[in-house]
């Protein structure tokens, strides 16, 4: 028998009612018109979603404004479905630039905003699918894999255990029997289909550097006037001149060269950096060599 649920809205009802928090929010102004763009969903429908917002999600949340049109946050405005940041807004209209880039006749809205178009890295549907299969099942994997470095053809075996997105790119983290070590491998650089080759002893819980969990501090490059540490200090987020973000000892490499920092180098000018590392030593040992 199907258990139900204790979750106390269905998916999709979920999505309208933080849709209708975070543009009212940050927008200031929302009306059916959002839901109907966004969810292509009847007038009506969407009409009934606001209703049951301010009835019974989020009550005192939201008066409409006959001026506008529209509904408008209320002084007393406080999130029922959503955190209130602002990064909730910002990965909205990140979300709608894909959808628009797919769909070129889709009109959601957010035609202030614009992203910059980076490189499409190309992962193969064959690629994945196998790569994922093998993630879920604890498979073995005889793959081509080529690099940079190794450009010829090289055939291994591989465990993998989870995706991960670098900030650029997209890697799986694998065991490696050739190298009889844990290792990223980029998921572009595959060729050919991998192969299953049947259940493997290795697994995720011994993976000690993914296991792990490496706080990494960074402060404002104390080359800088006190004026500037304190525009980086405001950038970054930092409290008493300090960031700390944890993350797992096999992702601090990519964690610094989404901060640009480069380890071997050391910018002459300290505006091209701006943070380094607190904790230098706590970080070496889990560095790419």
């Amino acid at each position: 028998m199907k258990q139900k649920s204790n979750w106390p809205f269905r998916y999709d009802l979920l999505q309208r009612y933080r849709l209708i928090e975070i543009v009212a929010l940050w927008e200031g102004k929302l009306n059916a018109g959002h839901l109907v763009a966004y969810f292509d969903i009847g007038r009506q429908q969407a009409s009934k979603d606001l209703k049951e917002y301010r009835r019974h999600i989020g009550p005192g949340n939201l008066v409409y404004n006959s001026s506008l049109k529209g509904y408008e946050p209320t002084s007393t405005f406080h999130p029922k479905v959503t955190l209130g940041e602002v990064d909730e807004y910002l990965q909205l209209i990140h979300r709608n630039n894909d959808l628009i880039n797919t769909f070129e006749d889709m009109t959601l809205g957010f035609d202030y905003t614009h992203m910059l178009p980076l490189p499409n890295y190309q992962v193969r549907p064959e690629v994945l699918r196998q790569v994922v299969k093998a993630c879920r099942t604890n498979q073995r994997l005889e793959v081509d894999y080529r690099s940079v470095n190794t450009p010829d053809k090289d055939g291994r075996i591989i465990v993998p255990h989870s995706i991960v997105h670098s900030g650029m790119r997209w890697h799986v983290r694998a065991y490696c029997e050739k190298n009889q070590d844990y290792r990223d491998f980029v998921l572009t650089r595959f060729y050919g289909t991998p192969e299953p080759l049947g259940k493997s002893k290795q697994s995720i819980d011994k993976d000690i550097a993914w296991q792990t969990k490496v706080n990494v501090v960074f402060t404002p490059d104390q080359r800088l006037s006190e004026a500037q540490q304190e525009v980086v200090t405001n950038d970054y987020g930092m409290t008493n001149n300090s960031l700390l973000i944890q993350v797992r000892g096999a992702l601090v490499q990519y964690l610094l060269q989404m901060m640009r920092i480069d380890m071997n180098v050391i910018a002459a000018d300290p505006r091209a950096q701006q943070v380094v590392i607190q904790n230098m030593d706590a970080v070496k040992q889990w560095l790419f060599r």
